[in-house]
């Protein structure tokens, strides 16, 4: 009895009719020679002879040829349920069905493909270029995307870590918001010292902060102010006043949250009492001098900013020995000389110019605020890196926090005031 041909009709396949003889789905040149070639299909295999892929004896025939086992010379006819065969795994493995057909290469033999190297010049985007071309050694303009190995292009970074457009854009803002009022409207300049020192004592509260020092603001805030306008007004000794008055009603303020780590707290309160508003109200007494304020404040202010320049000039480009590794590791024993040689030179020929102080005495002038200024630097550079911050904050883009400008001033002011005292009522 023939079996039903569970994909073809109601007719026995070929191998279950015992009238005729035996005949395979495709040919084999052991038993039915014919042409054979190269097919399509990869191998010594025939390819299909219709669109549908049945082969000569109806046999529904897989892309790859492997519809039916070789072998069929054993005397035991097939069952009629077929066994699914493993595609693109042999022709000899009939013995290992699946019943997921996994998908076949054209090519056995072949090697899988590859991919085709993408050219230099957009290897970061995979786009062409934004001019159109994209053609090999050709690089995108502009900055450059970070990836494996390489960092992103810092766009106006310079040498020292600085975004040098940014930090020459607010130095000369800064400059005007101070020389304007010092110079069309002397009294006007008080405000302009309030407010920046009302800021640096925020500044400095927030980092002391975070190292775990909880420090009232409003008594530092309104002492600070207080402190500048007794300066401004009343001389030195009203500037030690202030300072005693500040740190009295910051420690009354402070009792009122209890006792509890009373110590560090206050220890914090003066500290930022005595770097902020004290020594900053030295620039008051600058600035209040009758007759010739505005230009002590120029002096020192130029003696200033020469020392940074100069330092900053000659550190990117000589300073190989570090000054203070542990405390702020880019300063350098040349930019130190960089520094007080700028400022020594500058303020030997502006106090000539402007008070008529003998060269010599305005080259000691510079070279001691000079020293201060780098002397406020470190300070500075030794408390953020107690605190853990890079940065007092990031209000002023290229510079950081006002108090990062601010910290070479504090300690150059009190000792160009002391200088002028001594040089300028001399000459004069």
């Amino acid at each position: 009895m023939a079996h039903l041909d569970p994909y073809g009709g109601a007719e026995a396949r070929d191998w279950d009719r015992p009238d005729r003889p035996t005949s395979l789905p495709w040919p084999d040149p052991d038993v039915e020679p014919g042409p054979w070639g190269r097919g399509r299909y990869g191998g010594d295999r025939p390819a299909p002879e219709n669109r549908n892929g049945r082969g000569p004896g109806g046999w529904d025939q897989p892309p790859n040829g492997h519809g039916a086992p070789r072998d069929l010379d054993h005397g035991d006819a097939p069952t009629a349920q077929i066994a699914p065969v493993r595609v693109g795994a042999g022709r000899d493995h009939d013995e290992a069905p699946t019943t997921q057909l996994t998908p076949v290469r054209e090519h056995d033999d072949a090697p899988p493909t590859q991919l085709a190297a993408v050219p230099p010049g957009n290897a970061d985007l995979g786009t062409p270029e934004p001019d159109g071309t994209d053609g090999p050694g050709r690089r995108h303009r502009g900055r450059r995307r970070a990836g494996a190995g390489r960092p992103a292009t810092q766009q106006g970074a310079s040498r020292a870590g600085r975004n040098l457009p940014a930090a020459i854009s607010v130095g000369v803002c800064l400059g005007a918001a101070v020389l304007l009022p010092l110079f069309l409207y002397t009294p006007a300049f008080l405000l302009v010292l309030v407010a920046a020192f009302g800021v640096g004592i925020w500044e400095m509260s927030r980092a002391v902060r975070r190292g775990g020092a909880e420090v009232p603001l409003v008594p530092l805030v309104a002492g600070g102010v207080l402190t500048v306008t007794l300066a401004w007004f009343a001389g030195l000794d009203a500037l030690l006043l202030g300072l005693l008055v500040t740190v009295a009603g910051t420690l009354v303020w402070r009792l009122g949250d209890g006792t509890a780590n009373l110590r560090r707290d206050m220890t914090a309160a003066t500290l930022i009492s005595v770097y902020v508003p004290f020594l900053g109200g030295f620039a008051a007494l600058l600035a209040s001098s009758p007759g010739d304020g505005a230009l002590r404040v120029l002096v020192t202010l130029v003696a200033v900013v020469l020392s940074d320049t100069g330092g900053y000039a000659a550190g990117a480009n000589f300073g190989k020995r570090p000054m203070a590794p542990t405390i702020s590791p880019k300063k350098s024993w040349e930019g130190f000389a960089g520094s007080v040689g700028a400022a020594a030179l500058g303020s030997a020929v502006l106090l000539w110019l402007l008070f008529d102080v003998a060269p010599w005495w305005g080259a000691v002038f510079g070279v001691a605020v000079s020293g201060a200024a780098v002397l406020g630097d470190l300070a500075e550079s030794m408390i953020k890196r107690d605190l853990g911050v890079k940065d007092m904050s990031n209000l002023l883009p290229g510079h950081g926090g006002l108090m990062d400008r601010l910290d070479s001033v504090l300690f150059a002011v009190p000792t160009a005031y002391l200088l002028l005292v001594v040089f300028v009522p001399a000459v004069n």
